[in-house]
């Protein structure tokens, strides 16, 4: 075959990845491709452990289909990509990812494998295409307009240094007034009396900005909940939910999460960060984003830093993380492919 550079379109097969009859061998080598990619994107961070990469290639929800595919050259996988979407959801829209070998890309590789995901979209019935990319992979941002993507959602990443976060303002967003009525919970695993509660909360995060993503509100359950959790063990993650409580109520008013894989336990990612709107201006946001993070080193002494999204117009979340001393990391997009 000659060297990569040689490789035309034509001579690039995609293949369908059966997760249910891939052998180790083959489980392996698509995991190091994401291994690859993920080091060349982020030299500094810890490594992603092959075995846990190799373990939940295509994983998904029940309610959820995953559609892998892959590029091989003499066993060695140089391509992956793959195609998620609801079945009880959005059912216009699918969900897109791509990765090319760094010493594989330029290739073509990434073309195929993007007009694979695109003819199992149609063949789906999806009209949408949405993907993200970041300027940690510098060639994402013009691959993604080449297709024609629409840049819906552009996001700033941020990261925060633990050590360089003031405890005096930790103090001040944790300090609550001697009336106040609301309960903080502290949960690695949602129990059963909240479920529930916690999976109608989480759908406060519909109301964070969209941009022009063409995609209506997504509806929780409790059994998305738990699909979750299931996965994230297959994963070796770790979730550590705070939320208030309005004991008067029992309505959890806000939530924030962050994640992190026990074996990279220095780096922490924060997901949702979400108060409802009847509850909002009682510095709730603050206070569980502050109590998270003194919560955290009795789960994971290790994590030294957090990275959270936050789309670019979110100028109230942007603020609240800028003042805890987030700083800019990379900039992420959330691009959608329509579908004539």
């Amino acid at each position: 075959m000659g060297t990569h550079w040689s490789m035309t379109a034509t001579q690039l097969q995609v293949e369908t990845f059966d997760k249910a009859t891939a052998s180790s061998e083959e489980r392996l080598a698509a995991a190091d491709l994401i291994l690859a990619c993920h080091a060349l994107a982020y030299p500094e961070d810890p490594p992603l452990v092959r075995d846990h990469v190799a373990a939940t290639l295509g994983d998904h929800l029940p309610d959820e289909m995953v559609l892998p595919f892959m590029v091989r050259v003499a066993g060695q996988v140089i391509g992956w990509a793959k195609l998620e979407f609801s079945l009880t959801q959005n059912l216009h829209v699918a969900h897109a990812h791509v990765m090319v070998h760094p010493q594989h890309r330029r290739t073509g590789v990434g073309r195929a494998l993007a007009a694979t995901l695109e003819q199992q979209a149609r063949q789906h019935g999806r009209r949408l295409v949405t993907f993200m990319t970041s300027d940690r992979v510098p060639a994402a941002h013009p691959f993604a307009q080449s297709l024609g993507g629409e840049a819906a959602l552009p996001m700033r990443q941020s990261q925060l240094v633990i050590e360089d976060v003031s405890a005096e303002l930790l103090d001040r967003w944790c300090a609550r007034p001697d009336a106040d009525p609301y309960r903080l919970h502290v949960w690695t695993v949602l129990p059963e009396e909240y479920l529930a509660r916690a999976a109608d909360l989480m759908g406060v995060m519909n109301s964070a900005p969209k941009g022009d993503l063409d995609i209506d509100d997504w509806t929780i359950t409790p059994e998305m909940i738990r699909g979750w959790e299931a996965m994230m063990v297959k994963e070796g993650e770790v979730c550590l939910t705070l939320a208030a409580e309005d004991p008067a109520t029992g309505t959890l008013a806000g939530y924030t999460q962050l994640f992190w894989q026990s074996q990279r336990a220095s780096l922490a990612f924060q997901g949702a960060t979400a108060v409802r709107p009847e509850y909002r201006g009682a510095g709730l946001g603050k206070w569980l984003k502050a109590a998270a993070l003194r919560e955290l080193p009795a789960y994971c002494p290790g994590t030294r830093s957090i990275r959270t999204n936050n789309a670019d117009v979110n100028a109230a979340m942007l603020a609240i993380n800028v003042q805890m001393g987030f700083l800019p990391y990379a900039a992420v997009t959330e691009w959608q492919l329509k579908l004539a």
